[in-house]
């Protein structure tokens, strides 16, 4: 047991972060590797993988570079958080741009690239990034207002905007331009600017679903189930129905074989069958868990940077399980985002996991500024000198000698 009076970095470490949060978090990740051995043996079935396990092997392997990545990330100080991301992103940007040159097309999208084998979707890595690097311009904002930085984070928008779109990737896009507006707020946006964004997010929406097949067509299925096929949310909400309050058991689920994405973004369906709405509300508590404390931490914050940067990866965790559940509940059209920590994939398991270790980095105690504002909340010290009462001679009299 690390001690207190210790003073190495890892006991360090371990008294100054939240422990909480991060219990919260390698129980999402348990209960990913348990859903993933419920779910992944059904898809491997129907795409003709001889190993049924072969998902989750690859989910073991991906969950420990990633468990690693957030350990080792919230070790590190905001300073170089900050420095970090200006690389991340600079480089994950680049393969962005290349994805729309030389990405394979995969249902009418270009998102992926293979790099040595492996699949990496660009657009993951660059959200964590993208929120740090929004955080410290508004922060900047706030601290230094000749400082044109309201102006360079329209450009940052901007500039990750273009190729989602291009490729398309309307779910991301609507993910990080709720982020970015959010800490656009938080920073003293004026109720104008507001109106103006909010003209400017459904003038946009209104020409993707006009120009847009494929997004055209999932409103459509979801204000109007009749007009398009609906198989695979009817699938998901069959799951849970079949599940009822304590489900039909692990490995006992029926839908799982007919849920084409089973395994990443019906993931949530699958746990509501097998294990029932006890497992389901279990792992909203943790998510919800998880956004509140984020913000609780947030909110005690002085530093601007840090007060954003936690508020907005928290928004960026809790935003994306939000819309992944409401789709499988089926109270928002389809956007293909995975449940974080839960889903089956590489690159969203590592990129959230790297947002994490931020987050976990950012919310954690420091000593140092702690004890200075106890100190400065405490009264001011009586004089250490009083002055001592002389005694007065009577009159006509002497002072009588001391005892």
């Amino acid at each position: 047991m690390m001690s207190r009076a210790d003073r190495t970095v890892l006991s360090e470490w371990w008294w100054t972060v939240d422990r909480a949060l991060l219990a919260a978090l390698c129980g999402l990740m348990v209960i990913g590797i348990v859903l993933c051995l419920a779910a992944s043996p059904a898809v491997a079935a129907r795409l003709g993988i001889p190993d049924a396990f072969h998902f989750v092997n690859r989910q073991v392997l991906f969950l420990v570079p990633a468990a690693m990545v957030m350990i080792a990330t919230s070790f590190l100080s905001p300073r170089a958080l900050r420095r970090i991301c200006m690389v991340v992103f600079a480089l994950f940007f680049v393969l962005l741009l290349a994805t729309l040159v030389v990405g394979p097309e995969v249902k009418g999208a270009r998102r992926w690239l293979t790099i040595a084998g492996v699949t990496v979707q660009p657009s993951e890595f660059i959200k964590p990034a993208f929120v740090i690097l929004a955080a410290w311009l508004f922060a900047e904002s706030t601290r230094r207002p000749e400082m044109p930085a309201q102006l360079l984070a329209f450009g940052l928008l901007a500039s990750v905007l273009g190729p989602l779109v291009k490729q398309p990737d309307f779910g991301q896009s609507l993910l990080i331009s709720l982020v970015w507006a959010s800490l656009f707020f938080l920073a003293g946006l004026r109720w104008i600017w507001m109106v103006g964004l909010v003209g400017v997010g459904a003038g946009g929406g209104f020409i993707a679903y006009m120009t847009v097949s494929h997004v055209q067509k999932r409103i459509n299925r979801f204000l109007n189930p009749d007009s398009g096929d609906t198989y695979q949310i009817d699938a998901a909400l069959n799951s849970f129905r079949n599940g009822g309050w304590f489900g039909q058991g692990p490995g006992e689920g029926t839908m799982k074989r007919m849920l084409p994405d089973g395994h990443t973004d019906f993931v949530f369906a699958v746990a509501g069958e097998e294990f029932g709405i006890i497992l389901c509300l279990i792992i909203l508590s943790l998510f919800a868990f998880i956004i509140l404390r984020s913000l609780s931490r947030a909110s005690k914050e002085s530093d601007p940077f840090a007060r954003f940067a936690i508020t907005g990866l928290a928004l960026l965790f809790g935003l994306q399980a939000s819309i992944n559940m409401a789709v499988n509940v089926h109270i928002a059209p389809a956007k293909g985002m995975t449940l974080p920590f839960i889903s089956y994939g590489g690159s969203s398991l590592i990129s959230i996991a790297f947002g994490m270790g931020m987050l976990l980095a950012l919310s954690r105690k420091r000593p140092g500024a702690a004890a200075l504002a106890a100190l400065s909340e405490k009264p001011a010290a009586e004089p250490v000198a009083k002055s001592v009462a002389m005694p007065v001679a009577p009159p006509g009299g002497a002072l009588p000698d001391p005892a």
